[in-house]
């Protein structure tokens, strides 16, 4: 038995291993690599080979894999996206953009409603007997197609992608808690329904500890090193929540979900998203998909006459309950926009598998069933990103530009404002109500934005916080410090703010904070020329300067250099990838989050930052 264990395992980690080096090699980029590992579990399991054993090896580390899969999908979730906007948007079509909001939460009621409509039709002709399980299936979308198709189309920071993107937020929010309430009602003791209430209590006083625990000195300390204690303290949370879940009698995967919108909330920083991210991907949900791929028997299903009619109607069933709600936004929309959207929301994986596991393990359905919802979220999954990308308007994928809001006017500030004006960037200069000389000055030279104070109200009424990237340079560092905090708290992507205090700099630091301080930006600097004299020609060489550029365009995963389609005149010095500092040669592979320093024309460096950045 430990022998085919070991055997079993290794072949399902080979063919997780496989997958996607078979995706790229046969130009299969189109298909989500965890479907990817679903084929090819079909290959090997039940539907085809079936060589695989199943055994307390392949069951603990599927279950894991699913428990983190929950947990990732939680994290997923940004809170950040409910702020609802302020300032009115024109659309390109003349229209002021709608509540963003407002407009996904009565989207997705529609989508609730049409879905409980639709399941008792299911119910009526007999293709399932419980309703409630049919909503959840049907009601539900995938944010694991959603966001990285969204990105692709480098729409994510639309109105629009914004809009699907909410709904997608919601309905895995609100169908993964109907999935715990139909568990409680399907289990033996409904009382364990009132029991979900202790498993929330327990998940905010957690998230009230971690939040405390987090602003200690001790925690930055333990961060580093061998200790990793924010990891230790994230696997204790799921650990704990999961345990909690399971003792008040709903799914452990409620429990693992509950702790990854807790540390979503606790906004960690992005490279221990990026870790987590690594080692759930890497390892533990690959094999999860592999076996549920393992466990699907296209036999027994595609030879059932009922389930093979299930198949087409259900597909139909996914499409009609997205696109009747979706039409509330041909009022801003074109007709070509809507009906992609509708397509792409009608995508759906997780949550569906989640929902079939637990509803075939509580005799709520058989296991063909089981299989054949699967199957239809497999298949959703292929084709409704193609459809989305065949029918959205080219016309609405624009090259978004940076905003860019600079507090504090001052020669620094100025300067930057005038030179960073390009087709990635629109900065914006910000200052108190000048004297009248110096609105001469201001007006004629530069565009200066005036706001009566640097109080938080000031600067949200001017809108300051909607920016992409907002600079704090006021003449005052406590000043600087407080509103880079505040900015930080509203949802802005980057703050940087000057410090010049060492003891002001941590704390600062500590808020998620980029700090710049002109003293030690100049010794750096004053370093670099003694040492290196030819330093200065290249870092003022407007030309041929030094680029960061952070790698984000999925399409560029795993790609080498060598192999890298940009002809431009570009030259890569260096790539940092979380602590590790690599010198770049023809065999290096680009991956997801990599910092590249760059050097060439201003021109080809900003096409290269556009084709590697700007895909949210």
């Amino acid at each position: 038995m430990a022998h085919t264990s070991v055997a079993s395992l290794l072949i399902v980690i080979v063919a997780a291993f496989l997958t996607p080096i078979l995706l790229h090699r046969l130009k299969l980029s189109f298909i989500p690599v965890v479907i990817g590992e679903i084929i090819v579990g079909l290959i090997i399991g039940k539907s085809g080979f079936d060589i695989i054993e199943k055994d307390t090896w392949l069951n603990t580390l599927s279950t894991l894999g699913f428990i983190f899969l929950m947990f990732l999908s939680g994290v997923e979730i940004d809170f950040s996206a409910f702020v609802s906007r302020k300032k009115s948007v024109t659309l390109p079509n003349g229209k002021k953009e709608p509540n963003r909001l407002k407009v996904a939460i009565i989207i997705f009621i529609g989508i609730f409603i049409v879905s409980v409509i639709l399941s008792y039709v299911f119910v009526f002709i007999g293709l399932i007997h419980n309703a409630f399980l049919m909503t959840l299936i049907i009601s539900t979308i995938s944010l694991g197609v959603v966001v990285p198709t969204l990105k692709d189309a480098h729409i994510m920071k639309t109105g629009i992608g914004q809009i699907i993107l909410l709904i997608a937020v919601i309905a895995d929010l609100v169908t993964m808690i109907l999935l715990a309430v139909f568990v409680s009602l399907s289990g033996k003791e409904t009382s364990n329904m009132w029991l979900l209430l202790i498993l929330f209590a327990g998940g905010v006083l957690l998230y009230f500890i971690a939040k405390g625990f987090k602003k200690r000195s001790l925690f930055k300390k333990l961060s580093t090193g061998t200790v990793q204690i924010g990891t230790r303290a994230i696997f204790t949370l799921i650990i704990i929540l999961v345990a909690l879940s399971e003792s008040v009698g709903a799914e452990n995967i409620l429990g693992a979900f509950l702790a990854g919108t807790l540390v979503s909330l606790l906004s960690p920083n992005q490279e221990m998203v990026r870790q987590l991210d690594s080692f759930g991907y890497g390892f533990l949900i690959p094999i999860f998909f592999v076996m549920v791929g393992v466990d699907l028997d296209l036999h027994s299903m595609l030879s059932d006459p009922k389930l093979l009619m299930f198949i087409p109607l259900l597909m139909i069933a996914f499409f009609i309950s997205k696109i009747f709600p979706v039409l509330l936004l041909k009022k801003w929309y074109d007709t070509k926009t809507v009906v992609s959207s509708a397509f792409l929301l009608t995508s759906t994986l997780s949550l569906v598998i989640a929902a079939a596991k637990i509803a075939e393990r509580i005799g709520v359905i058989s296991t063909s069933m089981s299989g054949t919802l699967i199957l239809v979220a497999v298949i959703t999954c292929i084709i409704t990103p193609i459809i989305f990308r065949k029918l959205f308007p080219k016309e609405n994928i624009q090259v978004r530009k940076l905003k860019v809001a600079l507090v504090g006017a001052n020669q620094l500030t100025m300067s930057v404002n005038r030179e960073l004006k390009s087709s990635l960037y629109s900065p914006t200069l910000y200052h108190t109500i000048l004297d009248k000389a110096e609105n001469q000055i201001a007006d004629s030279l530069f565009d200066v934005i005036e706001i009566e104070n640097y109080e938080s109200d000031s600067l949200e009424k001017a809108g300051i916080f909607e920016a992409d990237i907002v600079v704090i340079m006021t003449g005052n560092e406590e000043i600087n410090s407080q509103l880079a905090g505040i900015a930080k708290r509203k949802g802005v992507e980057r703050v940087i703010a000057r410090i010049e205090s060492p003891s002001l700099e941590e704390s600062t630091t500590e808020q998620g904070v980029e700090v710049f301080s002109t003293l030690l930006s100049t010794q750096a600097l004053l370093r670099a020329f003694i040492e290196s004299p030819d330093i200065i020609n290249l870092l003022t060489n407007k030309e041929t300067s030094l680029f960061e550029i952070t790698m984000l365009n999925h399409e560029f995963e795993g790609m080498t250099l060598r192999r890298f389609p940009f002809t431009g005149d570009i030259i890569f010095v260096r790539i940092f990838r979380g602590n590790d500092s690599i010198v770049p040669h023809g065999d290096t592979q680009l991956h997801l989050h990599d910092r590249l320093i760059i050097t060439g024309s201003k021109e080809y460096a900003d096409e290269l930052k556009r084709e590697l950045e700007f895909c949210e």
